[in-house]
């Protein structure tokens, strides 16, 4: 059995001509932080996709916690699974998007509710009991009435982490969660997320972030062009980088 958490092999994933990613190799332990850095274009969000299986990869194989994602394996082939169980599966992976991606017709608490109610099958007061220690958590106790729109974009991202932790993951992906926000809101959902990385939980971060990967990450993987490039602690790869193309980016950012 794998001892990681998340485990990529030989992931290629293309759209129509465009290779977006190109053979991709990467295992993530059990609490450990991967931060993504790269120029756009190079694969990143992609990635994240792939992990929790919104895109199918076209050749090689993404492991949670030691299970496919989407496959079932019968000797040597793999069969795609049903999408009840492809959904089921995806529960046990939280994903907070660039762009929060809310219900604005919902307050806060049912945000964060959805999911455990109707996907996990769990009942509704245990499920708002945990909006509320979750809503705690992220420094939002007062905002469980509230609706996405009377929010900051801060307190926007904050609710949408406690809605992804609300299916209680085993891991958590992010997508550039800071990228739609204003510098000044930043701080306050880097906060919640260094948090979640002292509490053990399993991250994978892409982001432009570099003083974040620097503080929290135990791993950076850069990517560029559908490949990962270079790929080790945060003072190797941002402060020693191998590979001439790491070094011209982190010129640009740092």
């Amino acid at each position: 059995m794998s001892v990681a958490m998340v485990e990529l092999r030989g992931v290629h994933k293309s759209f129509g001509s465009l290779h977006v990613l190109r053979g991709v190799d990467l295992d993530v332990g059990r609490g450990e932080v991967l931060v993504v850095l790269g120029p756009s274009g190079s694969g990143k969000s992609t990635l994240l996709r792939t992990i929790n299986h919104l895109e199918k990869v076209d050749r090689g194989t993404v492991r949670v916690d030691g299970e496919l994602l989407g496959y079932r394996r019968s000797g040597d082939r793999l069969y795609e699974l049903r999408e009840r169980e492809i959904l089921r599966r995806r529960t046990q992976i939280g994903f907070v998007f660039q762009n929060f991606n809310l219900f604005p017709h919902l307050t806060v608490r049912q945000n964060i509710t959805e999911a455990p109610v109707h996907a996990q099958r769990r009942p509704r007061a245990e499920a708002d009991a945990l909006a509320v220690r979750l809503l705690e958590r992220v420094g939002l106790a007062d905002k469980a009435d509230a609706y996405p729109g009377t929010l900051s974009g801060g307190q926007r991202q904050r609710v949408a982490i406690a809605r992804a932790l609300a299916l209680e993951p085993k891991v958590l992906l992010f997508d550039e969660p800071t990228s739609a926000l204003d510098p000044e809101l930043v701080g306050e959902v880097l906060s919640v997320m260094k948090d979640l990385a002292g509490g053990g939980t399993t991250m994978i971060v892409v982001t432009h972030e570099i003083g974040f990967a620097r503080e929290v990450a135990d791993t950076v993987a850069f990517m560029d062009a559908g490949r990962v490039l270079e790929l080790g602690p945060p003072a190797q790869v941002l402060d020693d980088p191998a590979h001439e193309r790491t070094r011209a980016f982190l010129t640009k950012v740092l």
